[in-house]
C-alpha cells in the first residue's frame, strides 16, 4: 500500500524514527475526502480511517499523529504523539485486528504489526 509519511518538522526533510509523522494514502479516493490517517472510534474499537487532517499540530489534530519505531527486523507503527503535551490518551502499537465482519482494521493493539519499507 503506498503511502507518504510527512514529519511534524518539514524542516528537517527526513523521517526519522520516533518524531510524530502524519500517514497518508497516496492514492486518490473517490470515497473518502481526505487521505490522511487518523484514530477514530468505529463500533467501539480506535480504528485508522483517512478522515484527518495534515500538519497543523494542535489539540484538535493530536489523533492525527503516528510514529514510526524499530521492531524486530522491521518497522512498526504507533499512536503515542507528543505534539500535545496536555492531552490525555490512549497510547500503543498499532496492529491489526479483525472485525465482525471479517475485515482487517488497524487500531491500537498490543500484537504491533510488522511493516517492512521500499522506496517508491
Amino acid at each position: 500500500m503506498p503511502l507518504t509519511f510527512t514529519p511534524v518538522n518539514l524542516k528537517k526533510g527526513v523521517i526519522r524514527e520516533s518524531i510524530d509523522l502524519n500517514i497518508i494514502f497516496s492514492g486518490a479516493s473517490t470515497y473518502i475526502q481526505s487521505n490522511v490517517w487518523i484514530l477514530e472510534e468505529y463500533e467501539g474499537q480506535l480504528i485508522t480511517t483517512g478522515h484527518g487532517v495534515a500538519r497543523n499540530p494542535s489539540q484538535e489534530t493530536i489523533n492525527n499523529w503516528f510514529k514510526i519505531e524499530k521492531y524486530e527486523d522491521g518497522y512498526k507503527l504507533g499512536f503515542y504523539p507528543e505534539v500535545c503535551d496536555p492531552c490525555r490518551l490512549i497510547c500503543g502499537n498499532i496492529g491489526v485486528v479483525i472485525a465482525k465482519n471479517g475485515s482487517r482494521r488497524l487500531t491500537i493493539n498490543e500484537a504491533p504489526f510488522k511493516i517492512m519499507f521500499k522506496r517508491a
